[in-house]
């Protein structure tokens, strides 16, 4: 399928990339951490096959879109609705008055839940293992500030070695193993950005916005991968469906926090479209 990259201009100016796929009402897929618009570009173009326009982007700082909050000193009060106003932008170029859905993956699952809150007009939406900690899966201490510390020395591979390994608990054997490969370098590119992917989530908190998920009114699909092995992510998929409104919880097959394109598009279609 023929890729169409194309740009938008969200309400600070910040120039978003996106490419689309296929033709009908847009299904905009929301990277998570260290994720550009090519992480999901099967999984649009697979959207794209199925009647929908299938849309991947690049969030603010990432890829072939800009950031002009980047180096603010207020950023922990600005991003948040700079990223919604994004992804309202990204939205505004599918048909006027189309149905319209979102997809989000891990904390990009964040984003989409903090749009729709805000009044993003989305029709359904769905997520993928949006990783909201309990108390038995507390958030790292001071995460936002580590981030910082980190960022403030210019130590892009801290920032990438601490998320991996503290954050999401990959052994530091599988870390280094990265090093060298095709992915190490635009990971590194992408660091200063997750900090951002942590204030989606609510910052130090991260537990569950019980009053931002109130606000969630539209039919929301709440995905978990029969691959995650990790309780506490695999499970936390049927927490936050509980949690809406108007959720509902189902486990695809696939590997560690991800479903393949193949299996997941027709479930997202049939969801969107019923």
């Amino acid at each position: 399928m023929e890729q169409q990259l194309e740009k938008t201009t969200s309400a600070d100016g910040t120039t978003i990339a996106y490419e689309t796929y296929g033709s009908g009402p847009v299904a905009v897929v929301v990277g998570g951490a260290f994720c550009d618009r090519g992480a999901f570009r099967d999984l649009a173009q697979a959207l794209g096959g199925r009647g929908l326009t299938g849309v991947t982007y690049d969030r603010r700082g990432r890829g072939d879109s800009g950031d002009n909050q980047a180096g603010s000193d207020d950023w922990r009060r600005t991003v948040l609705a700079h990223e919604v106003e994004d992804l309202r932008a990204v939205l505004a170029t599918g048909e006027p008055d189309s149905p319209a859905y979102l997809f989000g993956v891990s904390s990009g699952g964040a984003l989409v839940i903090e749009a729709i809150a805000a009044g993003a007009p989305v029709t359904r939406a769905a997520a993928i293992e949006v990783p909201y900690r309990s108390a038995a899966w507390p958030a790292p201490d001071d995460y936002l500030g580590t981030l910082e510390r980190f960022e403030a020395a210019g130590d892009r591979e801290g920032i990438l070695r601490y998320f991996n390994g503290v954050v999401v608990g990959m052994p530091d054997a599988m870390v280094d193993g990265l090093v060298g490969t095709p992915v190490w370098e635009p990971m590194l590119s992408m660091t200063y950005t997750v900090k951002y992917d942590g204030l989606c989530l609510g910052g130090d908190d991260q537990s569950l916005p019980v009053d931002t998920l109130r606000a969630v009114t539209v039919p929301f699909l709440s995905v978990c991968s029969s691959g995650t092995a990790m309780p506490p992510l695999h499970d936390a998929a049927q927490a936050l469906a509980d949690a809406l409104p108007d959720g509902r919880a189902v486990e695809l097959p696939g590997e560690f926090h991800q479903v393949p394109a193949p299996v997941l598009a027709p479930a997202l279609t049939e969801f969107f479209l019923s």
